[in-house]
């Protein structure tokens, strides 16, 4: 551990604690070994998450992606990917200090924010693209991209932005490189993950498809009462745009979602082609008014609605498994 983050360059506390350093603040997420919490530093007064993550119940592959996901975080800088602070390390934790992104998680901001458009979408799906096109350039793939991940900025900010978030499935690889390993989160993956093929970042952006037909709609494109029907539909292709849901939503949209959601990845555009969609160039709206997104709205909240309930139902499982514990005491 010691040698990782000589060799990456970041900021290693081992004998102090993260207290001595930061004010910890109310709890802000959770994951089956993890805590995130709001916190400040004592000397600049600015504002930060902390993840901090419970070495007592992970083995060692799960270790070795923790320190996968730092090495990863360290190699990007880019504007719409959450940043990488510090890094503290102890006998019993290892703490995160990450950039503090106040808006919360994307679909929940649209549900609150109640005002919403196809000109917003595509907005948020530009950003998402840039950072994707970003990562790719720099040999990351994800492998996990969805709505959970997709943070955002506060109403109080100056402009509005995405951040991409949570690098722990994703991987660093050479040019030409196929990677083997079936991960990702049902309702967004690709289908030649679903068949055990080897696969390239071209998964990033089948993801990329799914979550921009939910961000004009309000539900996925794929739906099934069971995994084994979802993962069906989405090797046959089975899905279209549906009246009255996608009437007056343009053409170009759908044709940016008809170039991701391809059963051949060779086939599946790049971000480097999708940043050059037509229905991405801001200057094809210009100052026209698109489509008001009201049902996709009122739709999105029984989809976040369902999301959580099925998230909560699973880490408690996960939690149980694992006992868990907190990782911060004080309140």
């Amino acid at each position: 551990m010691i040698r990782l983050f000589k060799r990456m360059g970041l900021s290693r506390k081992k004998d102090s604690k993260i207290e001595d350093y930061y004010d910890l603040g109310p709890e802000i997420g959770r994951g089956a070994f993890s805590v995130v919490r709001q916190a400040t530093h004592k000397e600049t007064g600015e504002s930060v998450a902390i993840k901090a993550i419970s070495k007592q119940h992970v083995s060692d592959s799960d270790m070795k992606r923790f320190t996968r996901e730092i090495e990863i975080m360290k190699k990007l800088k880019h504007k719409n990917i959450i940043q990488l602070i510090e890094v503290f390390d102890s006998n019993e934790y290892l703490y995160l200090v990450l950039e503090l992104i106040r808006g919360g998680e994307l679909f929940d901001k649209i549900v609150e924010k109640g005002q919403y458009s196809e000109k917003d979408a595509c907005n948020l799906v530009r950003q998402i693209v840039s950072a994707v096109e970003y990562m790719h350039q720099h040999g990351v793939c994800h492998r996990d991209l969805k709505p959970e991940n997709l943070l955002c900025s506060a109403d109080d900010e100056p402009e509005e932005f995405v951040r991409i978030a949570d690098f722990g499935l994703s991987k660093i690889f050479e040019g030409g490189e196929e990677l083997k390993t079936a991960c990702g989160t049902p309702d967004y993956v690709a289908p030649e993950i679903l068949e055990c093929k080897p696969y390239d970042t071209s998964v990033d952006m089948w993801s990329i498809g799914v979550i921009t037909y939910i961000l004009l709609c309000g539900f996925a494109p794929f739906y099934a009462d069971t995994h084994h029907e979802l993962f069906q539909k989405i090797l046959d292709l089975e899905y279209d745009f549906p009246e009255p849901e996608w009437s007056g939503i343009t053409d170009l949209a759908k044709d940016f979602i008809s170039q991701l959601l391809v059963i051949n990845p060779a086939e599946r555009w790049t971000a480097s082609q999708c940043v050059k969609h037509p229905w991405l160039a801001s200057e094809n709206h210009g100052d026209k008014e698109l489509k008001s997104l009201d049902s996709a709205i009122s739709s999105m909240k029984d989809y976040v609605k369902n999301r959580e309930a099925s998230y909560a139902n699973i880490l408690s499982k996960v939690r149980a498994s694992q006992s868990t514990p907190n990782l911060f005491n004080n309140k």
